[in-house]
């Protein structure tokens, strides 16, 4: 064997370990490729994913906000109807003439029981009524008139000997009432039957 062929040989056998190194080398490169490929690919649903449920969670506090705004609005709606019910209940309270003077009689009788016999007694009311009181007083001994009080109607009774105060304006039975019967109100006015 020539030095020649030998050289041609090695040459040969350089060769073909270069190109199994390439060979090599272009595999593991295709698998880095590819798992890389596959990484990013992964990478990819992930933050897809990760971006529809963030998308769907902001859809849902947003929904959820705009159901509590809406309820809100109709809460603020009813309280606006109710009020002004309420409040149409107090101007007819106050300015109801049929009736009146039987119910201020029967509110001052309630609070008259609340007295001794020989107390002497103020009542007071609207100054609106003050002949309609005084002309109902002049049925009870040591009862007098004693003043205006700011209300629909009614009477405020007191004494200084047993030191009580009953509250019997068409404000305070106006106020019971309405605490009574404010789910009937809404339910009727509202049609939550």
């Amino acid at each position: 064997m020539s030095l020649d062929t030998v050289v041609e040989d090695i040459r040969d056998e350089a060769r073909a370990r270069a190109e199994q190194i390439r060979s090599d080398a272009d595999e593991r490169a295709e698998g880095i490729v590819a798992d890389a490929e596959a990484d990013a690919e992964d990478i990819l649903e992930e933050r897809r994913q990760a971006v529809q449920r963030q998308i769907e969670q902001e859809r849902e506090q947003t929904l959820s906000s705009a159901k509590l705004e809406a309820k809100q609005m109709r809460l603020e709606a009813r309280r606006d109807v109710l009020e002004d019910v309420r409040e149409t209940a107090e101007q007819r309270t106050a300015s109801m003439e049929e009736g009146r003077e039987e119910l201020t009689r029967a509110l001052l009788e309630d609070a008259a029981t609340e007295f001794a016999d020989d107390a002497t007694v103020r009542v007071y009311g609207r100054a609106d009524d003050e002949a309609l009181i005084t002309d109902i007083l002049a049925d009870y001994d040591d009862y007098e008139f004693a003043g205006e009080r700011d209300c629909l109607g009614g009477v405020v009774v007191e004494s200084d000997r047993s030191r009580v105060r009953v509250n019997n304006t068409f404000d305070s039975v106006l106020d019971d009432v309405w605490e009574d019967n404010l789910r009937e109100v809404s339910s009727e006015l509202f049609d939550e039957r």
